[in-house]
């Protein structure tokens, strides 16, 4: 007797199930927010109901900006930030009060400009400023802002990540990055930014990304490799004593790393909560139920498939065993 396939909701919500339990974490609005494609950078409101976040083609070529509310414990079907659609947008951050959002963009940094471009070892591709739209009173958001300074000098900025006092995180190839990406802080001041500040998290032989700062900049997660990843990319942080400083950074445990990549982390709006991007898959067991063409179609369209998807995990027990309890 053949077994008819399971329909692709329930086969999505095992593999969920099964994938999640074995790593602690939970996958973002399966099918709807998590799909497919590749979802990654999330950014969520201070009330925890409004999510934006980046969505691409494998090649992240052509990457655009999503917004979904959620209603009665569901995520809504996302629709493009009214702010995004037509450029190179990417990596959406909120200020902690939820009144700015910062992205970065390829978009002409001023009327007549052309668009932005980056070279590096030979290649041009579409490069990147930081930008942001602001909440206006009626809570919509208003038109798109340049925000002029050094940090875009190479045009090649990423995953912004706002603290309290409005200094901005973010990772970039510069001069003093030696051969690979490092993190940097813009600092705001009364006229603008001040040039970015490398952020002393050891060697520069070690690849840096993806900065995501505790609002008071008592500690930064990021993405990288200190020779002790499990794989391509994990997730790291390091704490910031009394003096300053920045500690050793730790990778991170709880299940929030795997041997698939992790990047893109991004602080929730409750204590602890971390949401972060990966392309980990559910376990492909065999002799499987039999595809015909159309369920095999479904499945591979579906999240877990190898493309980059949002989770969401508890690192609240790590912060307190540093001290940190809100």
């Amino acid at each position: 007797m053949s077994r008819k396939p399971l329909s692709l909701a329930l086969s999505i919500a095992v593999a969920v199930s099964a994938l999640a339990a074995a790593h602690a974490g939970e996958l973002v609005g399966p099918g709807v927010i998590s799909t497919g494609l590749q979802e990654t950078s999330a950014a969520i409101s201070p009330d925890g109901h409004t999510l934006y976040f980046m969505r691409s083609d494998f090649a992240e070529k052509d990457d655009t900006i999503l917004v979904s509310h959620q209603r009665d414990g569901h995520w809504s079907t996302p629709e493009v930030a009214p702010f995004s659609g037509q450029w190179h947008d990417s990596e959406p951050a909120l200020s902690p009060d939820g009144k700015r959002l910062f992205f970065v963009s390829n978009r002409p940094p001023h009327p007549g400009d052309a668009s932005v471009t980056a070279e590096m070892n030979g290649q041009h591709f579409a490069g990147t400023h930081l930008w942001y739209v602001e909440q206006q009173a009626d809570g919509r958001w208003g038109e798109p802002v340049h925000v002029d300074g050094a940090h875009n000098d190479g045009a090649m900025i990423y995953n912004p990540s706002v603290a309290a006092n409005g200094d901005v995180y973010f990772s970039a190839h510069r001069a003093d990055s030696g051969k690979l990406y490092q993190i940097y802080v813009a600092r705001r001041t009364g006229q603008g930014y001040a040039a970015p500040e490398r952020v002393d998290l050891g060697d520069v032989d070690h690849n840096r990304m993806d900065p995501c700062v505790d609002p008071q900049q008592r500690f930064v997660v990021y993405a990288g490799n200190e020779g002790d990843s499990l794989g391509s990319a994990d997730l790291y942080i390091a704490f910031r004593d009394a003096g300053g400083h920045w500690g050793k950074p730790v990778h991170l445990d709880g299940g929030v790393n795997s041997p698939s990549l992790e990047n893109a982390p991004s602080l929730g709006h409750h204590f602890g909560e971390l949401y972060v991007s990966s392309n980990r898959q559910a376990e492909m067991r065999f002799p499987k139920n039999r595809d015909d063409s159309a369920s095999l179609q479904r499945r591979l369209e579906a999240p877990l498939n190898g493309s980059r998807n949002l989770w969401l995990f508890d690192i609240s027990d790590v912060l307190k065993a540093h001290g940190i309890d809100h």
